[in-house]
């Protein structure tokens, strides 16, 4: 395995860094982190995105399976160990008691295309939230009809202050009236160290749990979640089907893991090559 060059773990306060919360147990595709795209671990291209964002001042995988951990040893990532959690947010926000930041963007360890543009949109976004707005939450357009109608993608509605007002699996809202714009809510969060801790105090309410959404977590508690929008059409891996698709992305574009909002791609091996702009895959 090609090893990446990251900071070491250290308790000197940086500004913005991302947690890439990673977990063995997923009941669709277990052992997700680690499973290969390009021969590389998914985890391993999703701390490459971080990588490349301009704003981020570090990347972090926080696990608590020794699989992964083991993994990201010997790939030269930055790792945290810690409990067992209820949600990828809960167990950032125990990165954020052990590690000191300004802010923490959580990005998801299954979105081996993920924007590093989106990651620096919600950091910059995270700097300028209105008061009492505790997480910012990025959402893109969906075209898509096999999208809107797929339960694993998480639909938002947002309000005209682009807050969050519903987050749900199926689609909304239902179309009785007008045609609606649907929204996908993107597993990229920004968060300040005390929304975090604040996170973890409160309860899950019932529509959390229905659901499987954690950010439904603030909004059921009557705490604002600040939407932003982002351009990024690249493909979650929920399951082993998701895998062979973004296989196929991979492949057809010579090897590498496109970057929405740049025209470079990172190769397997951890180099940087040119790209045609015009070169995006579609989900």
């Amino acid at each position: 395995m090609a090893a990446t060059t990251a900071r070491p773990t250290d308790t000197e306060r940086r500004r913005h860094i991302a947690v890439i919360p990673c977990r063995w147990g997923a009941s669709r595709f277990p052992g997700k982190p680690l499973a290969l795209l390009g021969g590389m671990p998914l985890l391993w291209h999703v701390h490459q995105r971080c990588l490349e964002a301009k704003r981020l001042d570090g990347a972090i995988v926080a696990t608590d399976d020794e699989r992964i951990e083991t993994a990201c040893r010997q790939l030269g990532i930055d790792c945290i160990r810690t409990g067992e959690h209820l949600t990828g947010t809960d167990r950032v926000a125990e990165v954020a008691e052990r590690l000191p930041a300004d802010g923490y963007i959580n990005v998801q360890g299954d979105e081996p295309f993920i924007s590093p543009t989106a990651i620096d949109v919600v950091s910059e976004a995270l700097e300028y939230t209105p008061p009492g707005t505790l997480a910012v939450n990025a959402y893109t357009e969906l075209v898509d009809v096999g999208a809107v109608l797929d339960h694993n993608v998480v639909k938002v509605v947002v309000t005209a202050r682009s807050e969050a007002l519903m987050f749900s699996r199926q689609p909304i809202p239902y179309p009785r009236g007008d045609r609606p714009k649907y929204l996908r809510q993107l597993g990229l969060y920004g968060f300040t160290g005390q929304a975090l801790q604040h996170f973890r105090q409160l309860q899950q309410g019932p529509l959390e749990r229905a659901e499987g959404v954690e950010m439904l977590r603030f909004v059921e508690h009557g705490h604002a979640v600040q939407m932003v929008p982002v351009v990024d059409d690249g493909v979650a891996v929920d399951t082993p089907e998701d895998l062979a698709r973004a296989e196929r992305l991979f492949d057809q574009y010579g090897g590498a893991a496109r970057t929405r909002g740049t025209d470079r791609r990172i190769t397997s091996s951890g180099t940087r090559a040119r790209s045609p702009e015009s070169s995006r895959p579609h989900s």
